[in-house]
């Protein structure tokens, strides 16, 4: 009869284990807030893949070395203040090491803050070290995205 209390007790805990659990998890789980929901549904599912491919397109061209295209995703305030593509490539390659020499980047979620469009790059490099890379991006005057900065910036996280 003992064994039998005992099994009963065990089942019944994990039996409230099973019914709290999920809600304990949930409660835990962070969700992005309002604000950030509304700024990123600020654009389209369709623009941030575009934003993203403006991105990952300069991005190929900066590692291949191809500074001429590399400079066409650049907004036409960032070719005034460089004047070339070569000019622009070296300022890249000396400022900007860590987005040629990431061993992995993956896309963050962006946002529209204060109207400007914020695409954030994690970059995992060699070291394992993680940065982001912010880039702010404005439509050209055919309506498509090109690349207006990029700050990198240290996070938080460290890779395994």
């Amino acid at each position: 009869m003992k064994g039998a209390r005992h099994a009963s007790a065990v089942l019944a805990a994990l039996v409230c284990i099973a019914v709290t659990l999920p809600a304990a998890v949930a409660a835990e789980t962070p969700r992005p807030s309002p604000a950030f929901e509304a700024a990123h549904a600020a654009l389209a599912p369709a623009e941030w893949l575009a934003i993203r491919s403006v991105i990952s397109d300069q991005l190929a061209a900066l590692r291949s070395g191809d500074a001429t295209r590399a400079f066409s995703f650049a907004s036409p305030a960032i070719q005034d203040q460089f004047g070339d593509a070569p000019t622009f490539l070296q300022m890249v390659q000396g400022s900007y090491r860590a987005l040629l020499a990431a061993r992995y980047t993956e896309f963050l979620d962006g946002a529209v803050i204060e109207g400007r469009t914020i695409q954030p790059l994690r970059l995992v490099m060699n070291d394992d070290t993680v940065l982001v890379a912010l880039y702010d991006l404005q439509r050209d005057e055919r309506g498509g995205w090109r690349i207006a900065g990029c700050v990198i910036a240290p996070s938080t996280v460290r890779s395994t």
